[in-house]
């Protein structure tokens, strides 16, 4: 298998090289072709470094960058005023070629405004999106935009519908996967006048449109993909992460209500256990920023170990798969049909 060299911003997130160097030499274990590019603080990286064997250190090399994007600040101050900050050299790197992708779990607004800039976008792609998987029913399902855009055109999600679907068919081997637009309401006449056009022009493209779909929908697993403008996008995401705290923590409070209930948690533990695997948000971290000329995962904030890990996971894939390259192939074929139309 050919080298794969991930740039990774170690200082961003909440918990900076705490978790970004442990989740990286685990991903390291179990990818012998894997090189990693370690970009911040160089002294601190290297007395941390030092904890772990050579066999894995000899394929980490640190890159010095001088300045950290925190959580709170502005998108515009960290591209005009952290020009040297760990997020933006991580993603110079994978400009120059000298990282197949970056990985971050640093400020949003920062990560894709600096991404956009550096890398700029696909050719007939207007706007990048944040792309997720969440878990389903009958497994998971692809969904943009998550947070990166609120005022969109028809074209727009149109283009997202076509990224979504390369990236489906790539990273999990379905062809034609089914395209579904977040609406509220299956029936046609449902919608706002952008959510009607962007149906019109997937009903006439070669994609495999399913039609709108409503909120349940989403993790029923209707679609492989899920379309939707980044507000709305969003709001389902952080809605569905509340929702599961709140199950969470209703649960734990009935279980340990009385003795009767602390045994019947105990029987349960076991279905428990394999329930909160099976719907492990950590298992499914690492969201892809569609539409740009280079692999850019962004991970969650908060991620811990094991949560950080898969978003460097998805970053090899994507690799693996060269993602960019097949959204390029894509919309140029779409862009040459509409020229003889």
């Amino acid at each position: 298998m050919d080298k794969v060299v991930i740039a990774i911003d170690a200082m961003g997130g909440d918990h900076g090289i705490d978790v970004t160097i442990p989740a990286t030499v685990d991903v390291m274990n179990d990818y012998s072709n894997l090189h990693v590019i370690l970009v911040g603080d160089e002294k601190l990286l290297s007395n941390t470094l030092s904890q772990y064997p050579d066999n894995i250190c000899r394929r980490i090399t640190i890159q010095h960058a001088s300045q950290v994007v925190n959580m709170e600040d502005k998108p515009s101050m960290a591209l005009r005023g952290k020009k040297d900050s760990s997020m933006r050299v991580a993603i110079n790197m994978v400009k120059e070629n000298q990282a197949n992708a970056c990985v971050s779990a640093g400020n949003t607004g920062a990560l894709m405004a600096t991404a956009r800039f550096v890398l700029k976008t696909i050719p007939g792609i207007n706007r990048p999106a944040i792309c997720a998987v969440l878990p389903t029913i009958t497994g998971h399902t692809h969904m943009l935009d998550l947070g990166a855009n609120v005022d969109l055109s028809a074209e727009h999600l149109f283009e997202f519908a076509v990224m979504g679907s390369v990236l489906s068919e790539a990273i999990d081997n379905i062809d034609k996967p089914t395209v579904g637009l977040l609406n509220i309401g299956e029936e046609e006449l449902k919608g706002n006048e952008q959510v009607q056009n962007a149906a019109s022009l997937l009903s006439e493209s070669n994609l495999n449109y399913y039609g709108f779909i409503e909120g349940d929908d989403i993790y029923k697993g209707t679609v492989n993909v899920v379309v939707c403008d980044g507000f709305i996008g969003n709001i389902a995401l952080k809605t569905s992460e509340g929702v599961a705290k709140m199950i969470g923590y209703y649960l734990k409070k009935e279980f340990k209500r009385n003795l009767f209930s602390k045994l019947a948690g105990l029987i349960a533990l076991p279905v428990l256990n394999s329930f909160k695997k099976r719907v492990d948000p950590r298992e499914y971290n690492g969201a892809s920023l569609l539409g740009l000329r280079g692999i850019v995962i962004k991970s969650h904030g908060g991620a811990d170990k094991v949560s950080y890990a898969q978003a460097i996971r998805e970053a090899i894939l994507e690799v693996e798969k060269n993602v960019p390259e097949l959204i390029s192939k894509k919309i140029e074929k779409l862009l040459v049909k509409d020229k003889v139309a």
